[in-house]
């Protein structure tokens, strides 16, 4: 059975940093591509970076802004997602997705695998 955990969600204030983590179980991470994503409430999920098996980087539209760094761990079967700077349109539930194949990003198509989500509030 494939499972996500998600951790390192929590509340900070604005321009303070958190690390999320997505650790897998049942499923060799290094095969595939990891999505994260992240869906505020009364909008629609929308992709924030994604990395290749390869270690390739991509960031789709001006998520982050620069802000947001996606990185993995092969060993350690766990992706990361380092944000600093944050701010309180940052607020949403954050999700890690696997893709395959693992080769490409893709901001939407072929996500097989989906984390549970975690609760990232930036707030005073």
């Amino acid at each position: 059975q494939v499972q996500f955990v998600e951790s390192g969600g929590g509340l900070v204030q604005p321009g303070g940093s958190l690390r999320l983590s997505c650790a897998a179980s049942g499923l060799h991470l290094a095969a595939y591509a990891i999505g994260w994503f992240r869906q505020a409430p009364g909008k629609e999920r929308e992709p924030i970076a994604c990395i290749t098996i390869n270690g390739g980087e991509g960031y789709y539209g001006d998520s982050g802004e620069g802000r947001f760094t996606a990185s993995r761990d092969n060993v350690e079967n766990t992706v990361y997602l380092q944000m600093n700077s944050l701010k309180p349109e940052d607020t949403a539930i954050y999700y890690c997705a696997a893709r395959w194949p693992g080769t490409v990003c893709s901001p939407s198509s072929s996500y097989v695998y989906w984390g549970q989500g975690t609760q990232v509030t930036v707030s005073s």
